[in-house]
């Protein structure tokens, strides 16, 4: 048995005993999200959703689990000297908030057309901004740079086990929330997410469905998947853009041995999934935190025989920081 868990440990970069572990460091910082419903999108669906609305999550998004799971792993030495990400948002505001809580400086590197509103958050949270190119090089680069000058430790946004780890209690609170769940739908981009949630999932059922929901215009998992083999994409287009980052060596592995399917949607369908959620469940999702819902309104799911078996679907809405005048959704006052 000890033999088995060590190799299972070193296949792949967390498993439900770090998740678990994840789960009570992190239990007195973090808000434990409800589950929403709608009976007209179970209608659209043809299937029973449980929104797992980690909008509602601190920092307005899921990423706030693996940074401060990360954050708080440090010794007192370690997080002294600070902590570093790159980000185009909501995992930087979320290593920002988490080193506030902890008390120690936090060195944020952003493209610089990150959302105002991102940016916006990062200071609020008193994250020292460091601006780069739009580019994954230039992140890389300049956070390195920072990691020279500064000591700080580096909190990748999802190739670290911690973050995966801290991920994966979302996974805890839905099973324990709607058990009768069949089939999970979360987005994909790093793979951070969907790793902690499909290692925690398939660990406590087995039987269980892991969709990974990814845009057309960033379909790198999709191909991969499809390949067998990490794919990199030469061009990146849309409006999801927490979702333009492509799978790590530690995400990867746990995509293409226990996510059932990568299933892909145009943006016009998550901005009319953005504006269902906003209609039925009264929120307002970022494009990347809308995606599952698309996925499970898309013919790519509901026509696909696979999964006409899913009855009970837990959507992870992974985020909401939007402005929604920007995708064409102008809320109206109410009467």
């Amino acid at each position: 048995m000890e033999a088995e868990s060590q190799t299972r440990e070193q296949k792949y970069a967390a498993d439900l005993t770090s998740i678990k572990e994840a789960e009570a460091r992190i239990r007195p910082f973090i808000n434990k999200t409800p589950i929403l419903s709608s009976d007209a999108l179970d209608a659209l669906s043809g299937k029973r959703l449980f929104f797992k609305s980690e909008l509602f999550q601190r920092g307005g998004a899921y990423k706030f689990r693996g940074a401060c799971n990360a954050v708080f792993s440090l010794d007192d030495d370690q997080a002294s000297k600070g902590v570093l990400t790159h980000s185009s948002g909501n995992h930087a505001a979320a290593v920002a908030l988490a080193a506030k809580l902890r008390g120690v400086p936090s060195y944020i590197v952003m493209p610089k057309n990150a959302p105002q509103r991102k940016v916006e958050n990062v200071k609020q949270y008193g994250g020292q901004i460091m601006f780069c190119e739009p580019n994954l090089p230039s992140r890389e680069s300049t956070a390195a740079k920072v990691m020279q000058e500064t000591g700080a430790v580096l909190v990748h946004p999802f190739n670290d086990g911690r973050v995966i780890s801290g991920q994966g209690t979302i996974t805890l609170e839905l099973l324990e929330q709607a058990p009768n769940i069949d089939t999970i739908i979360a987005p994909i981009s790093g793979g951070g997410l969907i790793s902690g949630v499909t290692l925690a999932a398939k660990a406590i059922k087995p039987a269980i469905r892991i969709l990974a929901a990814e845009p057309i215009g960033a379909n790198d998992a999709a191909l991969s998947k499809a390949a067998g083999k990490l794919i990199a994409l030469q061009e990146i287009n849309t409006v999801a853009d927490g979702l333009r980052g492509m799978l790590g060596s530690l995400t990867w592995p746990v995509v293409r041995d226990f996510v059932d399917d990568v299933i892909t949607v145009e943006d016009s369908e998550i901005i009319e999934a953005m504006k269902l959620c906003y209609e039925n469940l009264k929120v307002a999702v970022e494009p990347s935190g809308a995606i599952g819902l698309a996925v499970a309104l898309s013919n790519g799911f509901k026509n696909h025989p696979a999964w006409k078996d899913s009855t009970n679907i837990g959507i992870v809405l992974s985020g909401g920081n939007v402005d929604l005048s920007v995708y064409g959704i102008h809320p109206k006052d109410d009467e």
